[in-house]
């Protein structure tokens, strides 16, 4: 067992730990004792979280069921995505971005960030490795991670699978009749392929807006379904980032107040975009954003291109019958493709067979809101999931360090006696 533990964290030897679990019948090949925390996910959670651990001087293994770190990010986003927010709000812990980037640092920037990140910390991920179950044995008070071929016995589990873990598709009437390609966001790179054709863009958030812009770019005909009431801010006000305005703002004045300002500003600025068939909310944009998560869109481009008639703007959608689209307000319309702007959601409910009441069995979320939903029972902690970015994910990562690292050395001391126990 004291090799394994040592050997587990040595990439060099996980094809041999993998080949000695399988086809054995010892339940001792099968289970490996892991004397720090295992961390699923190597997202830029999962990373964060590592860092600050190794950091307080505590060893940890990730798990990643993709072969890379950073997979949403590295496979699932489109090449013209930037960061919404400036630099200084998206760094991780202990490490800020090059002084070299860009205020806004583009898609292969960041990877590249993430990626000296890991190399810094020493941070390797065992990769092409999916956690098929978490529970927490209250007999010997450790957690059981397995995945196909290894089970992970620890004293701590901290889950890093984030908020975007699974792609959301909606279920349309006639989806099956569409002759067109329906794609989610999670495929769509460019609007190279898509030249000269009408495209019907389903879901209005940051995402939706930017795909609508990115096909205008490559001389496609977008369409933008907007169902709900949305906020839409400009990327930056009075010669500063709305975010950082925001949060400076909030340091003086009422959450409400400060909406006042930020709403204010963007009518002078971007005029008044319920005529554009994007209707504001009653709640203002932050309020909104603390009671339900829902982001305010930054624009970057996209409400000009709506205000000259590139983009056209559809309420939702009622059925879809070979390439026409049929809305709720009786309009139809003929596209030559769709696509699914309609975001993603938590996969925890799947895996993790012990919550504690630190995840709802509902939706996979954190059960109290940011920022008491980062620890659990029995050693049970999640990052990633607060609906405040990266900037709330070092929070998190630095706090679950801590934690932990307060609890290192009385569990090792516990663990000599322990482990010679059987498992």
């Amino acid at each position: 067992m004291e090799e394994y533990a040592k050997r587990v964290h040595d990439p060099y030897f996980q094809p041999q730990i993998a080949a000695s679990t399988t086809g054995s019948g010892s339940s001792m090949a099968s289970r490996v004792w892991v004397p720090g925390p295992v961390i699923v996910g190597a997202g830029p959670s999962g990373l964060a979280a590592a860092a600050c651990l190794k950091n307080h001087g505590v060893p940890v293994l990730i798990l990643e069921r993709s072969c890379c770190i950073a997979s949403l990010w590295k496979m699932k986003t489109y090449d013209r995505l930037c960061l919404h927010l400036p630099k200084q709000f998206c760094q991780l812990p202990l490490l800020p971005f090059p002084k070299d980037f860009p205020t806004y640092p583009t898609k292969q920037q960041f990877l590249a960030y993430l990626e000296g990140y890991a190399r810094k910390f020493d941070l390797k991920p065992v990769f092409n490795t999916v956690v098929v179950r978490a529970e927490y044995d209250g007999g010997c008070e450790v957690w059981r991670v397995k995945t196909k071929m290894v089970e992970y016995v620890c004293r701590w589990v901290i889950v890093a699978t984030g908020e975007n873990a699974e792609e959301v598709v909606p279920k349309i009437e006639g989806m099956n009749e569409f002759i067109g390609p329906i794609l989610h966001t999670s495929s769509y790179k460019s609007g190279d392929c898509f030249e000269n054709k009408k495209v019907l863009v389903v879901g209005c958030g940051n995402s939706g807006m930017e795909v609508c812009l990115d096909l205008c770019n490559y001389n496609a005909h977008p369409s933008l379904v907007v169902r709900d009431s949305l906020h839409v801010l400009p990327q930056e006000m009075l010669g500063r980032s709305t975010f950082g305005l925001s949060m400076w703002l909030l340091k003086w004045f009422p959450i409400r107040v400060v909406d006042r300002i930020l709403l204010f500003a963007s009518h002078f600025m971007i005029g008044d975009t319920d005529r554009l068939g994007l209707n504001r909310p009653k709640l203002g944009p932050l309020e909104l954003k603390n009671i339900s998560g829902k982001t305010p869109v930054l624009d970057v481009g996209t409400l000009a291109k709506i205000r000259s008639g590139d983009i056209k703007v559809y309420p939702g959608i009622k059925k879809l019958a070979c390439n026409t689209v049929e809305f709720v307000d009786g309009r139809m319309e003929k596209f030559d493709a769709i696509i699914l702007a309609t975001g993603y959601r938590s996969n925890v409910t799947t895996w993790l067979k012990d919550t504690n009441d630190l995840f709802s069995k509902k939706d996979g979320f954190p059960t109290k809101p940011f920022p008491e939903g980062w620890k659990g029972e029995c050693g049970l902690y999640a990052i990633g999931f607060t609906k405040r970015g990266l900037l709330g994910t070092s929070i998190e990562a630095a706090r679950i360090a801590e934690d932990i690292a307060r609890q290192w050395t009385t569990d090792t001391k516990h663990f000599k006696s322990f482990r010679h126990q059987p498992l």
